[in-house]
């Protein structure tokens, strides 16, 4: 895996729907090394702190090859990496590969894996599209959040390094699944939503939204 581009954004306010939203989502990438610490990297804002950032959420990354499918389906001339709101888009990171708790290294940083993404209205206000979100789940390609074991700095160019994987682990694409595809057996779901559990690293927001889920079934 190798770092393609490090995005920030400041605050910035957006009139969506007769609305001024205060938002981050509209990342730039930038040059140089970048200071990652242990709730975001530097020159980059979270906004929305109850559904983005804190320590399960310090850092967003997606894959670059997920741009193309996007291009392709949204037919757009261009997109731009940052378009997703993602601090790190990251050649080969694979949700399907990547499980919960898997620690990574990116320079001298070092990442945990907390969650998958669950996009909100601002990734349609990002593509000027309200059907995104539906969309995005519906492809269940989601990025990846992490919390940060080590701070350091990351840049374009940086290789990326799994270190560490859980003995019980379940892939980020495993757990989205689960929660949200319709077509999966229900004794399936609830196996892989037990199994994630018990992982030590899963964010204390889907904890909570898994069991939940398990208390209704």
């Amino acid at each position: 895996m190798k770092v393609r581009s490090v995005n920030i954004s400041l605050s910035k306010q957006v009139q969506y729907k007769d609305k001024n939203i205060a938002t981050g989502i509209f990342k730039q990438p930038v040059s140089g090394r970048i200071a990652v610490n242990q709730v975001n990297l530097a020159g980059d804002q979270q906004v929305d702190l109850e559904n983005h950032g804190g320590e399960h959420k310090a850092v967003y990354a997606f894959a670059s090859e997920h741009y193309p499918f996007w291009q392709h389906k949204l037919a757009l001339d261009d997109l731009a990496f940052g378009q997703f709101g993602e601090n790190l888009t990251i050649d080969g990171l694979d949700e399907k590969q990547l499980c919960i708790g898997d620690q990574i290294q990116v320079g001298q940083t070092i990442l945990e894996i907390t969650q998958p993404r669950v996009p909100c209205f601002k990734l349609g206000m990002a593509f000027g599209l309200d059907t995104m979100p539906r969309l995005f789940v519906e492809n269940a390609a989601t990025g990846i959040y992490f919390r940060v074991i080590k701070t350091g700095t990351v840049a374009a160019g940086d290789m990326v390094t799994r270190t560490f994987r859980q003995p019980e682990n379940v892939t980020v694409h495993a757990l989205f699944r689960a929660y949200f595809d319709k077509h999966l057996l229900i004794e399936e779901k609830k196996e892989t939503l037990k199994k994630a559990l018990v992982i030590h690293a899963l964010s204390t927001e889907w904890r909570d939204k898994i069991e939940a889920r398990l208390s209704q079934s």
